[in-house]
């Protein structure tokens, strides 16, 4: 099970269109990413496993919350799109702390956090790190617990030992004509980033979208993660036709009147 979302090519008036800025972590690793100034709340776009910020949900929203004024991050992992460093050697917790280096030195005040896919975990893993910043949380097909839940638990015996003996798997993926590798650093790692396993002290409001024919992340997951957030401000809404992109015209508008609703609360 991989998690991405479709690149899609910039035009020659399109926001996408230009150089990234860079931000060097310090150990050796340049983030790219697009941040356009204005008032808060911000927004802040984390995207899927093995995906990058030129995604049609990244775009269209940063179209849309820069039209109204306020401020819009997005970024690329470490080892995605245009940042600098291996895929194969990120993990959650290394692309956790990329997330936190664009809200602490890109981004000024309070942000809302969309979260796609692996960005949902991110997401989750921010607001426990900086509550201080948050203004909301919005989940787009939000897979808490991936690598454990969806990629280790569906894993038969000779899979695991391959994998503990090579130390990387390659799925074969939907969404490109290469395999993702599937290390055994990020199971590994992931373990110690799992967030679905007690309470989580979120106060924010949190909005969690899924489609209910997602054939990567099942929607009951947004239910679990809905039920471990210890703020009462949570929704679900179920859209019964959406896939694991939730990329059509009727599904990014109904993104767009959810991040209008926390924008103007």
């Amino acid at each position: 099970m991989t998690h991405g979302s479709q690149p899609r090519t910039a035009g020659p008036n399109d926001p996408s269109a230009g150089a990234p800025e860079r931000l060097e972590t310090g150990d050796g690793v340049e983030l790219a990413y697009h941040h356009t100034p204005g008032r808060s709340p911000g927004v802040i776009f984390c995207g899927g496993f093995a995906s990058d910020m030129t995604g049609t949900k990244a775009i269209e929203l940063e179209a849309h919350v820069t039209g109204r004024g306020h401020q819009f991050t997005r970024f690329d992992y470490q080892g995605h799109g245009q940042s600098t460093g291996r895929f194969e050697d990120g993990t959650i917790g290394l692309w956790h702390r990329d997330a936190l280096a664009i809200l602490d030195q890109v981004t000024k005040g309070p942000q809302i956090l969309v979260g796609s896919s692996m960005g949902g975990w991110v997401m989750t893993l921010m607001a426990l790190a900086r509550p201080e910043r948050l203004a909301g949380l919005i989940g787009i097909a939000a897979a808490p617990d991936f690598t454990e839940d969806l990629i280790w638990a569906e894993f038969d015996e000779p899979a695991r030992r391959a994998l503990q003996e090579t130390g990387v798997h390659l799925e074969p993926s939907e969404y490109s004509d290469t395999p993702t590798p599937i290390t055994l650093k990020l199971i590994e790692d992931g373990r110690r980033h799992l967030v679905l396993r007690g309470p989580l002290p979120i106060k924010v409001p949190v909005r969690l979208l899924h489609g209910m024919r997602d054939p990567d992340v099942p929607h009951r997951l947004a239910v679990t993660l809905a039920e471990r957030i210890d703020g009462d401000d949570v929704q679900i809404l179920l859209i019964k036709d959406g896939d694991h992109r939730l990329s059509t015209d009727r599904d990014l508008a109904v993104l767009r009147r959810t991040v209008e609703d926390l924008l103007s609360g």
